[in-house]
Parts: C-alpha cells; structure tokens; sequence
C-alpha cells in the first residue's frame, strides 16, 4: 500500500504526491497516488473527499491492497499533484469515531454490552449494543461519557507486540491476527481500530444519546457527538422558539400550553364526531327504513367518519354504501350490512370502477376512479344474491 500519511499525522490537511494510475471506472476516475493523506472507507468511518489540484475527490476507497481515490475527472500519470481534504468532514468523522468509542466502552464496562454495529451517517453516528438498556442505564452511559471527554485526555495508540497484545484487555468485533492497531479513547476505553481519531478527547465537544429503538434483542441508538450535537441541539432550538413566539408563552411555558392545546384539541374533535353523528341521524331519518339498498354521497369525510355513516344507514336497509369524493373522480367508499356478507358487492365495485379495498363479511372499504354516474348506476343494478329483480 502507497505511503499512508494519515496514520502519521491525522491533522494533515494538505500534502503532495505524484499520480501512479488513473483508470477509467463507472462513476469517474479512479486514481492512485504515490503517497496520501485521504482515509480510505473502513472500521466503519466512510472514505474521505476534497480535491487533487483542482479535481474534486468524492470518495476514497482500499481496493486490492491500493487506496484509490474516486476523481470526477483524469490524472495524467506521472505528473504530480496537490491533495487538499475536505477538512471539516473528515474532522467530524475523527470527532464521532472517537466519541463513539468512549461511550461503547463505558457501556461495556458498566453493563457488558457489545458494540455489534456501527455506521457513520451525515449527522449522526448510529450504534447497535447488543442487550437492552433502561433509560437510567443510557443516561449514566451518557453522563460518565461526557465526564472523559471534558477530562481531555491524551487519545493514545499502539502497535503492541504479539505477547503484550494477550495481556491486554481490549473490544474488538472479532479474532484479529497479526499487527494490531489499538486505540485508548477517553482514557477509560481500549479498541482495535483501524479508523482515525481526535488527539485528545476534549476535542469530541460532547455526546448526546438520540433515538433509540430496540434491535435484535438489543438496542439501536443515535449518537449526536461534537459538531453534529451542536447542529441537532441549533435545530431543536429554533424549533423551540418558534414554537413558544406562535403560543406567545414563554420557553417554560411551551409543555404545558402544548398540553393545554392537546386538551382543547381533542375536546373539539368530541365536539364534532357529536355533531356529525347528528348531521348523519338527520340525513338518515330522511331515507325510506326497509329498503334493500341504500347509499349516499358525502363531502369531507375521513375513512373513519364515511364507514361511522355507512353504519347507520345499515340499521335501516339489508345494504348500504356511502361515497366521499377526495379528488377529481377520485372516491373513498365504505359498504355495510347488518344482514349479509357484502365483500361479495365489494369485489364487483372494484372490478367495475377500477378500484381496490377489502374487509370482513359485515363491512368493507376502499376506494375506486369513477364518475358519479357510474357509481349511481352501479348502485341500482348490482344484485346481491338472494334479492330480488
């Protein structure tokens, strides 16, 4: 492998090499220089970018032993270059790499959980831990966390000799053979690693746990560490505020008037499901009782609201149907009955006015693409079985 100048020195930003290959590949050029400072893709830290002269690099990948820098245009062989990276990237990712590894090992060591998953997004980094957590137990992993990084310890690493290495208690994903990177994180933490880290763990800023979803068994969690938290912590900020200038309340004020608008919402929503209960009774008392059809079109209802309808109108008819139009030609139905199985009227209504929907014997929804008038029509002649002509 050329000479990899990020293991050297992970704070080079800027470096000179000359291009040994360049060949053509799917999505651009794929070059290979003498010597680099882009980390290749790997450990789950994602490659780095920035540019040759003024050639954009868009990704750094390890190929067959080469670290090979995907260009969007050529190189000339030969020739040398000057290689700049997309500095603040690639410190967030040193920034979340060592972040994330603070908090694995305080994890493993307070609760033995295993870091099983890692991945390194756009603005977060996403960890899987192998057993599941209380929200006490994330929040002492978070806090002890945080009390490495404001330590501002030395981030240490070590190439230790076969011997040493089998005295050493270290995480690693799997049995590892030959020279062994290890990283001390934190002062409190120990890893095989291969991916690049901040010098000292002050320069994580801080970690933030974010969502958290169970997973295998386990626990799959955000983490928000350094710059990232700060962006998310700037977000919820802005939210904050707006939220609390539309309530004219003040910012401790926001939960409890968000409280009080919940209540008032949802005592206007009883408010109108009485009403229109009422608004249906009335249509129905205006419908001849003991007919075998019934049905009704309607404006703005809700799924809901059009199968609450078609349910009243069967107290007064073997069938009934209730259409709300929700855009050109474009019809919710529900079909109900009291007396028969109406999936049969269902599945001739799909099949007649290109539509889809399903349910049970008693009741079934869906929606189709008709006019009016071909609904109507299909109303007065669809026979179920057993009526008459």
């Amino acid at each position: 492998m050329q000479d990899t100048l990020f293991y050297r020195d992970a704070y080079q930003k800027e470096f000179d090499a000359v291009v040994l290959d360049c060949q053509k590949v799917k999505k651009g050029f794929a070059v290979v220089l003498s010597q680099t400072a882009f980390y290749p893709e790997g450990g789950g830290q994602p490659g780095d970018t920035g540019t040759l002269d003024s050639v954009r690099v868009w990704d750094t990948q390890e190929q067959a032993g080469k670290i090979v820098h995907l260009c969007e245009a050529p190189l000339p062989v030969g020739e040398a270059v000057h290689g700049t990276l997309d500095w603040v990237r690639r410190f967030r990712h040193m920034q979340s790499h060592t972040g994330e590894h603070i908090f694995s090992g305080i994890a493993h060591a307070l609760y033995g959980c295993n870091n099983v998953g890692f991945h390194m997004s756009a603005d977060c980094v996403t960890i899987d831990l192998d057993r599941s957590l209380t929200a006490e137990q994330v929040a002492e992993i978070e806090r002890q966390t945080n009390a490495a990084v404001f330590a501002d310890v030395p981030t240490v690493v070590q190439y230790p000799d076969p011997e040493t290495l089998q005295t050493l208690d270290y995480r690693s994903k799997k049995e590892l053979t030959g020279t062994v990177r290890l990283i001390e994180a934190g002062g409190c933490d120990l890893c095989a690693c291969c991916g690049l880290h901040v010098a000292r763990s002050g320069e994580v800023g801080c970690v933030k746990v974010g969502m958290q979803t169970p997973h295998r068994g386990g626990i799959r969690m955000t983490l928000l560490i350094g710059w990232d938290a700060l962006a998310d912590y700037d977000e919820k900020q802005k939210q904050v505020t707006a939220i609390y200038q539309t309530l004219s309340a003040k910012s401790n004020e926001v939960v409890e008037r968000v409280q009080q608008l919940v209540e008032r919402n949802d005592a206007y929503k009883a408010q109108v499901v009485a009403l229109q209960d009422e608004i249906f009774r009335l249509r129905a008392q205006q419908l001849p009782r003991g007919e075998k059809k019934l049905w009704q079109f309607a404006e703005n209802l809700s799924p809901v609201d059009t199968r609450r309808f078609a349910d009243l109108l069967a107290s007064q008819a073997d069938w009934a149907a209730v259409f709300t139009e929700t855009g050109e030609n474009n019809w919710q139905y529900a079909i109900c009955s009291h007396a028969m199985d109406v999936r049969p009227s269902c599945q001739a209504l799909n099949v007649t006015l290109q539509g889809h929907g399903g349910g049970k014997p008693a009741l079934v929804q869906g929606a189709i693409h008709a006019q009016k008038a071909q609904i109507e029509a299909f109303c007065k002649s669809y026979q179920e079985e057993g009526w008459e002509e």
